[in-house]
């Protein structure tokens, strides 16, 4: 019975935990005071704006396409040495961005991040998974996680504000430098080691064929939210796909893969990832367009339209912790379905939204989006770990992080799309209005109000007016949108995962439960 019974962690674990999470808290924070600090560096360093948008994406992409390699060289090498490999380089590459002295130097910086910090996800999951070997405490430790990422969010334009105001800039990027060197100095003595022991050697055309495929994908569909439908990144997303179906066809190929392709035999691994990609698809659309009716619609400043924000970031982080509490009672299937029901209401109730009468309901809305999503975030993770075999756990890891990256780019541009068609399709501009601000305020209401700014108050108000009741009719459809697609999960979800037991049942009941659901 001692045999099978799993070990539970003790004080030391929870400190390494708390060791590993850490960091996670300050790279939140980070990505968020990054935006608050454009200005200021396209000031002193002379960035144009296409520098700036590259200062802010090539982070993004160099993660997106080296987590895949990142997550498979540590089931390798060794998921503890790769961790600190990278949280030295992350730590030493922060105070190299911080004092750049060019735009070019940025942004060759900013990539290097984005190497170092494919290190990180991958690594810290499933370090995580030896750390807690009870599928309890397992639960809870990533709802801890989970709980630091979404406290990063919350605290993150507060941080960044406080210190952009009192330090230059630069600040913004050494502020994670010591939790990463704390993770590097304890990181010895608290973290495992843990390697594949069959592991051959990487596949370096694997590796290629990988980032040739994820980074035109990621490039392609963060400009397709950006700015359209264009042949530019359309063609790079064809392209990404393309190599895409070369590195798959070469993985079936090779007897030891850079991505072992048989994780997605297992039922539970593919329905817990493809979840985890649409949920993300549909939270980064919405995010897009809270910011903008807080922002543009309610006229809030970014400071008020994140202090509108903390409720749903909040709640979200609270549910990260609650919902592994509820899966040791309740099947993983029916919390996941219960969280995606109130976020399904939370996105019904943005279609009640004005253009007229405040943020209290797009912000209860938002409010009930996220919290619903907890569930979904915290025990997706739980599944794909523990579906996955130990000895896979950093590419399983990495495939998680990947698909959600590619789940958020695409709903920006898709359902950023059909929000823009909309606008396009019901915006009028008033009779009287100058011919160069009615141009610019079709392209959408960012170019409307910043066109409004250059009339007399009278003609302002007559071109806004319009202009913010087409966008709030943009983001009617795609909150209606979202919720029947929700809605299709949660079903799909509840059908496909309910043969997994509550979080810790006993063997016999999860052999006898899964026997009586086969049947």
């Amino acid at each position: 019975m001692s045999d099978t019974t799993p070990a539970r962690a003790g004080r030391r674990e929870w400190v390494a935990l708390a060791v590993l999470a850490l960091p996670t808290l300050l790279v939140s924070i980070d990505v968020y005071v990054l935006l608050l600090a454009l200005p200021q560096l396209s000031a002193d360093l002379g960035a144009s704006s296409v520098e700036l948008l590259w200062i802010t994406d090539v982070y993004g992409f160099l993660l997106a396409g080296f987590l895949i390699t990142m997550g498979t060289l540590g089931d390798r090498i060794g998921r503890r040495r790769l961790l600190l490999i990278g949280a030295a380089a992350f730590s030493v590459i922060s105070v190299v961005a911080a004092y750049s002295t060019s735009p070019p130097m940025l942004i060759a910086a900013r990539a290097a991040l984005g190497v170092a910090g494919a290190t990180l996800a991958p690594s810290t999951f499933s370090l995580i998974r030896t750390l807690f070997r009870d599928p309890k405490q397992l639960g809870t430790a990533i709802g801890l996680w989970g709980l630091c990422f979404s406290a990063g969010a919350v605290i993150g334009p507060l941080v960044g504000g406080t210190m952009l105001a009192h330090f230059w800039w630069g600040s913004v990027f050494v502020l994670g430098a010591p939790a990463m060197l704390l993770l590097v100095v304890l990181g010895p003595f608290l973290l495992p080691e843990y390697r594949d022991p069959a592991a051959g050697r990487l596949d370096l055309s694997s590796v290629v064929l990988s980032l040739a495929a994820v980074i035109p994908v990621s490039y392609g569909l963060k400009e397709l939210a950006k700015n359209g439908w264009h042949a530019v990144p359309s063609a790079a997303v064809v392209l990404g796909v393309a190599l895409g179906v070369v590195f798959v066809r070469r993985q079936r190929a090779l007897p030891r893969p850079l991505l072992d392709l048989r994780l997605f035999a297992n039922r539970s691994f593919a329905t817990a990832l493809g979840a985890t990609s649409t949920c993300a698809l549909l939270n980064g659309a919405i995010m897009l367009f809270i910011t903008q009716h807080l922002e543009l619609v309610d006229g809030l400043s970014p400071v008020a339209a994140g202090l509108w924000m903390m409720p749903a970031i909040g709640l979200n982080a609270l549910s990260f912790v609650v919902a592994p509490i509820l899966a040791r009672r309740f099947r993983p299937a029916y919390v996941i379905g219960g969280g995606l029901i109130i976020s399904i209401c939370g996105l019904l109730l943005l279609t009640r939204t004005d253009s007229v009468s405040g943020p209290l309901v797009l912000a209860t809305g938002f409010a009930l989006n996220f919290l619903g999503a907890g569930p979904m975030a915290t025990l997706s993770i739980h599944l794909v770990l523990t579906s996955a075999p130990p000895e896979r756990a950093g590419a399983a890891s990495a495939l998680n992080e990947t698909s959600g990256q590619f789940g958020f780019a695409f709903g920006l541009a898709a359902l950023g799309s059909i929000g823009a068609a909309v606008y396009g399709a019901r915006f009028t501009p008033p009779s009287g209005i100058p011919a160069h601000a009615a141009a610019a305020a079709r392209e959408g209401l960012t170019d409307a109000v910043v066109a409004a700014r250059e009339l007399p108050p009278d003609l302002a108000g007559a071109l806004l007016a319009p202009a913010k009741a087409a966008f709030v009719d943009g983001l009617h459809l795609v909150g209606a949108l979202s919720a029947a697609l929700l809605a299709l999960v949660a079903v799909t979800i509840t059908r496909l995962l309910r043969h997994v037991p509550p979080t810790g049942a006993p063997e016999d009941v999860k052999i006898r439960r899964t026997t009586t659901t086969s049947q």
